[in-house]
């Protein structure tokens, strides 16, 4: 992932020392007191986390979100208010290993309810190159360690196992404001309904298709083709703003033509000068594959339902699906 962004653990401590309760502007709690009638003060690291704490918590959660819309998760950089806010959260929900500023400020803080989600499933290592026959979700050989190197971290672009961490997710609420658990329970079982119903369009969707590699420039997609028989081809790896060296550019132009590759998909969040090169050289067409870590004005979609319905179109045309 990428670390050069990775505020100093000295500042995050003297941040968590001065005991700054202010949350981030789009807060809209001003206690953590949730017991005497107000809601459940919930924190997330990034959208993925947002949207899942706001359809499970409902009207019992107060949910901030630490990366503003629009910007890129993998460099956030904490403020000293957000550092400190941590603290007054009742309930924390992030993705350990794709924001290590927030990896390290959740360490130092002293809230009492924290849940990393890679805790509910099982991370896998992801290059460039990502692809295979599809596989249920316990087929996996591969115990997730925290601090794993290489494991790459988009589990939310699988709907199978973005359904395994909202089910926990669920449990965990539960556990924290037990006095709403029915709320929470039946608030999961409405997503997970859907997220189910996801899976199946994409299943459905990408089952007979002209060709099954797809190149992108993030390696964000290595669950979702390893779930629906797919190829991930992409020109860097999971870190956005890596740079592709001179030879995986000249193996995508072999790959490109040998697998009848139609598109390269860029990201709504970075730069698509190196995806239109690419397209250019090889005289493919380009095309927005979003790998969901924020909602924008230019999102195809409103939420994570919208927009992951969007990408199976998207991969849909490009694949030649019939």
């Amino acid at each position: 992932m990428n670390v050069r962004r990775l505020i100093p653990t000295a500042a995050v401590a003297g941040a968590a020392v001065l005991g700054l309760t202010a949350l981030s502007a789009c807060s809209t709690s001003g206690t953590s007191d949730h017991k005497n009638g107000d809601r459940l003060n919930v924190v997330a690291s990034f959208y993925p986390m947002q949207f899942l704490a706001e359809r499970i918590g409902g009207d019992h959660v107060s949910v901030s979100t630490l990366t503003k819309p629009g910007m890129e998760p993998h460099d956030l950089e904490l403020s000293p208010r957000q550092i400190g806010g941590l603290s007054d959260a009742d309930f924390i929900l992030y993705l350990k290993g794709i924001q290590p500023a927030v990896d390290d400020a959740i360490k130092l803080s002293e809230s009492r309810n924290t849940l990393d989600v890679t805790t509910l499933t099982t991370l896998e290592d992801h290059g460039t190159e990502v692809g295979g026959e599809e596989h249920g979700p316990d087929e996996h050989e591969h115990e997730h360690e925290g601090d794993a190197a290489g494991a790459d971290p988009h589990i939310w672009l699988d709907p199978v196992k973005y359904t395994e961490v909202a089910k926990g997710v669920g449990k965990s609420l539960e556990k924290t404001d037990p006095d709403h658990a029915a709320d929470y329970r039946e608030n999961t079982a409405a997503l997970v309904k859907e997220l189910g119903a996801l899976d199946t369009a994409y299943r459905t969707g990408l089952e007979d298709t002209a060709t099954k590699t797809f190149i992108t420039t993030h390696s964000a997609f290595g669950y979702l083709a390893e779930r629906y028989g797919l190829t991930q081809e992409g020109i860097a790896g999971i870190d956005p703003e890596a740079e592709p060296s001179p030879a995986r550019i000249s193996a995508l132009h072999s790959i490109a033509k040998e697998k009848k590759v139609t598109t390269v998909f860029f990201e709504t969040l970075a730069s698509d000068k190196t995806a239109k090169t690419v397209a250019g050289d090889t005289g493919l067409k380009t095309d927005v594959l979003d790998p969901l870590e924020g909602i924008t004005d230019t999102s195809k979609g409103d939420d994570y339902i919208e927009v992951m319905k969007s990408n199976l179109a998207a991969l849909r045309t490009a694949l030649g699906a019939k």
